[in-house]
């Protein structure tokens, strides 16, 4: 029995369920081309999706792996992590194999977008799972005639146990710009990266996998031409500033997220770019 993908509604909003024959399932929302769950076989639910989330399109859908581009954060002066993640992505493939699912969905420029960014670009979102894993690729196309620049990120949410307990290794050693610190450029010197304050750093060039430890479970964490990682968490001061966010939020997320951040990413005509982020449930 091959893996199979189904269209459905998901608090209102059209979006796409894929299930492997192992048990391995994924939600993927049409607005912001947004992975809402996903179930690694005979695992537990590994992304956090806020039960405050709001689905009216009017916002982005606190949870899930989020789309930032063409601006990651506010690094620049376009809206805050850039304008795909609020708009309607359309399904551009679907494949359902013996033991892997995978959608491919798509959004280009429009006359919404070129009022706010003046380029033309096509976008692509692969979302694709097998029985432990799940592999998110961003790609972007330079469509026009002059070039660009921009910044990305795959805003990653993971449910942890509690965030406290959690820990993340792989990072020693490297630089990062500490959001929380006046943006002051620091670095990492610990083998283990645990979380008791509000966090918000930027990683340069990570080249290795990262390990998130918590509790029985372990989730490696790789990416692929998005050069920098971000680890974010609101703790209780900020989380409480987030409507859509219980007040208790924060102690069951951490955001490990692959980004292009530390310098743009420039794109001539006609060129193409992807980035790619895989998790894997070990």
């Amino acid at each position: 029995m091959p893996a199979t993908i189904e269209s459905l509604q998901f608090h209102g909003l059209p979006a796409l369920r894929l299930t492997t024959p192992a048990g391995a399932s994924a939600v993927v929302s049409l607005f912001g081309a947004q992975v809402l769950s996903w179930n690694p076989s005979g695992g537990r639910e590994c992304l956090y999706l806020s039960p405050n989330a709001v689905y009216d399109g009017s916002v982005a859908i606190r949870g899930g792996i989020p789309v930032c581009f063409p601006q990651f954060a506010g690094l620049g002066s376009l809206p805050k992590h850039g304008l795909v993640r609020t708009r309607n992505w359309t399904v551009a493939e679907e494949r359902a194999g013996d033991d892997f699912a995978m959608v491919i969905l798509q959004f280009n420029d429009d006359d919404e977008t070129r009022s706010i960014w003046p380029q033309s670009f096509g976008s692509e979102l692969t979302v694709a799972i097998d029985g432990t894993r799940l592999d998110v690729e961003l790609e972007v196309e330079n469509t026009g005639y002059s070039p660009f620049a921009f910044t990305a990120a795959l805003h990653t949410y993971l449910r942890v146990r509690e965030v406290e307990t959690a820990q993340l290794q792989g990072l020693h050693g490297h630089e990062y710009r500490d959001a929380t610190d006046k943006n002051h450029v620091k670095q990492e010197t610990g083998d283990v990266l645990t979380i008791d304050r509000e966090t918000d750093r930027v990683y340069h060039d990570v080249k290795r996998p990262l390990l998130l430890r918590d509790g029985p479970r372990n989730l490696g964490i790789q990416a692929e031409g998005f050069p920098d990682a971000v680890v974010w968490n609101p703790w209780e001061e900020r989380c409480a500033e987030l409507p859509d966010m219980p007040a208790n939020g924060f102690r069951h997320m951490l955001c490990v997220e692959a980004a292009a951040a530390h310098h743009r990413i420039e794109l001539a005509a006609g060129e193409s770019w992807f980035g790619r982020q895989t998790l894997v449930a070990l």
